[in-house]
């Protein structure tokens, strides 16, 4: 089960870039999840098994809560100010999705934290939901919301980008790979 590609993610400075790669991210987890159940179907874990679950439980712990905060407190509010009725559905509609896919993490979480430790269990029904949820709600946000921060000031993309830094300890000049 091989982690990512070795590609660099870009900067805090282009902070939409960094959005678009922590989705690749996410896709890549949630891909991740489904062939470990399937890796797992009717066997106890193997090393491999153990640190992809770490993996997994690492990135939606950590990586994944920054990424919806980005979105939540700094992109959907700028976004908001262009006064975009439709926009502004699509995003409460992105926001109702953040909180269904934080359920479905807590339900596959246990089972994964089980794996992570050596310890044998049936996956949750939900894990196939999960990771075709994440991959269509990414989606979605590319295709809809940050091609619109296109319409946003350089100050509020530089603000997005410096927002984002903080959250996780940088500041906007070092290499974005370790944000999402």
């Amino acid at each position: 089960m091989s982690l990512l590609p070795g590609a660099v993610a870009p900067d805090f400075d282009d902070p939409i870039a960094l959005l678009v790669a922590c989705h690749d991210k996410v896709r890549h987890f949630a891909r991740l999840t489904v062939k470990l159940r399937d890796h797992l179907d009717g066997r106890a874990p193997d090393g491999d098994a153990v640190a992809a679950a770490q993996r997994i439980l690492r990135y939606f712990d950590q990586a994944a809560p920054l990424h919806h905060a980005d979105e939540e407190a700094d992109l959907f509010p700028a976004l908001r100010q262009l006064g975009d009725a439709q926009l502004d559905a699509q995003m409460a509609a992105l926001h109702a999705e953040h909180e269904q896919l934080s359920a479905l993490w807590h339900a596959v979480r246990p089972w994964l934290h089980a794996i992570a430790t050596g310890v044998a269990c049936a996956a949750p029904g939900e894990v196939a939901d999960f990771a075709s949820r994440y991959a269509r709600h990414a989606q979605t946000e590319e295709q809809v919301v940050f091609p619109a921060a296109a319409r946003l000031a350089p100050s509020a993309l530089a603000s997005l980008g410096r927002n984002m830094a903080a959250r996780r300890g940088a500041t906007t000049h070092e290499a974005g790979g370790s944000a999402t």
